[in-house]
């Protein structure tokens, strides 16, 4: 029997059936990745946006939690540097409670994500676009620093001139 050598491999039944139902979702395991650099609220905020569309309200609340827990942190810290300008150790807790964040989001919540779209769908399923989640993250993070440097800048003024 003759085999044709230019037709496609048979596809599994399973693998066209999951590639079908399978949103468009942002590659976890990316997501996580770029954390690293944009904060854990980033890669959070995608995991949150990956539960909603894949059907799962209760893990994309779960998801919005950590976001919140993570601007939270950092804001509070941020203020408390602000107020303690001389204090040495604020940027030392600060990264460490980053990092802190980081692995602890990463271990109780993306982590459970990327095995979730692993085993459900593979490498097969339709991937979102990197551009303007990354544009819109590099803004914020921009204007986030601009504005705790503001806010130093005139607690320090005030502080002279009291």
């Amino acid at each position: 029997m003759a085999t044709n050598l230019y037709a496609p491999p048979k596809a599994r039944l399973a693998d066209v059936v999951q590639h079908e139902d399978a949103p468009a979702l942002w590659n976890p395991g990316a997501a996580a990745s770029w954390s690293v650099l944009l904060s854990p609220a980033f890669g959070a905020f995608l995991h949150m946006k990956n539960w909603e569309a894949l059907g799962e309200p209760d893990k994309a609340a779960g998801a919005k939690k950590w976001v919140v827990i993570y601007i939270v942190t950092i804001v509070g810290l941020a203020v408390v540097s602000a107020f303690l300008p001389h204090n040495r150790a604020i940027p030392a807790i600060l990264r460490l409670t980053g990092f802190c964040l980081l692995l602890s989001w990463y271990f109780v919540s993306g982590k459970p994500q990327l095995e979730f779209v692993k085993s459900r769908y593979g490498k097969q399923y339709p991937r979102k676009g990197w551009g303007q989640p990354i544009l819109i993250a590099i803004g914020v993070l921009l204007g986030s620093g601009f504005a705790v440097g503001l806010v130093a800048g005139v607690t320090a003024m005030a502080s002279r001139h009291a």
